[in-house]
């Protein structure tokens, strides 16, 4: 039986804890929030000076009308039209692997493994096999298909459509093997109950699985957002560097080429600027996201 001073020493340790966590977090918050915080701050300056001078904020009314940023976001977009894709297969992914289906471990294998792969070798990948004398096109030519084949990344029309499909296939492992581990973490009762009243098999899982990972969807949606929004650009530079023409520029190329290539860097901080605004108003989206949702699944 612990006695009352033990009690006490108990209490003063439980209280000391919070403030015990934030001093081990302390040095590596404030490396962070120095690297990070400078940059940003040397990013917002330069986006308000030009040649030396302060401008306000002409330099983003400058980018916001400039038609190759427009050209480039409307791609990012695009791109981002694509996360509706991604979500669906990679759901339907994780149910069926959670069913147990035949070979179970060396799918979740095949999934998993594009989004281990680095970005570079994907992208060199996917560029020798798009190529108009790719692996692709000769597959089709193969298998009397011929009249299929494209220059995949050489037609402007279809470029941007080539660039998201790879995307897809390198992100989909993330969200599937994510989507898997909520599902193994769901009470497997609840499943027999269901069974036992007659429900089948997408029943089932449309009443009481996705209502369940609505949570996890919800996370998911929103780093696969930013992703496809503002991360996309070792995909683009290494597989078609913007083109062909600007087919597939998109606001990270944008800032590279205005930066390191045309030498304007206060057009480049400030679309920089503008693109770390649109990511401010995603995280936002998702922190208001993860404090209105478990109140409506409640319910």
């Amino acid at each position: 039986m612990s006695t009352p001073a033990g009690a006490r020493r108990k209490r003063r340790s439980r209280r000391r804890t919070p403030w015990q966590a934030l001093l081990w977090i302390a040095p590596a918050f404030l490396s962070i929030a120095f690297v990070f915080g400078y940059g940003v701050y040397r990013v917002v300056e330069e986006a308000l000076h030009r040649e030396g001078e302060w401008v306000g904020l002409d330099n983003l009314r400058i980018v916001i009308d400039d038609p190759p940023f427009r050209t480039a976001v409307g791609h990012n977009l695009r791109l981002l039209l694509t996360l509706p894709i991604i979500i669906a297969i990679a759901l339907v992914l994780a149910i069926l692997l959670y069913e147990a289906l035949r070979g179970w471990r060396i799918h979740r294998f095949a999934v998993f493994l594009p989004y281990i792969l680095p970005v570079p070798v994907v992208g060199v990948l996917f560029g020798q096999i798009l190529t108009l004398h790719g692996m692709l096109n000769s597959s089709l030519e193969t298998i009397g298909l011929g009249g299929l084949a494209h220059d995949w990344l050489g037609d402007p029309d279809i470029a941007l459509f080539s660039l998201a499909s790879v995307i897809i296939w390198k992100e989909l492992g993330f969200g599937v093997i994510l989507f898997l581990a909520r599902l193994l973490s769901l009470p497997g009762d609840l499943y027999e109950a269901i069974k036992v009243d007659g429900a089948g098999f997408w029943r089932s899982h449309w009443h009481v699985t996705l209502p369940m990972m609505r949570s996890i969807i919800g996370f998911y949606v929103v780093i696969e957002g930013i992703t496809l929004f503002s991360w996309v650009f070792s995909y683009v530079y290494v597989m078609t560097r913007g083109g062909p023409g600007d087919a597939t520029q998109v606001t990270e190329t944008y800032i590279y080429d205005n930066a390191f290539t045309s030498d304007i860097p206060w057009l480049a901080a400030s679309a920089a600027t503008v693109l770390l605004l649109g990511f401010l108003v995603l995280a936002a989206a998702f922190l208001v996201f993860r404090a209105v949702l478990p109140k409506r699944s409640l319910g």
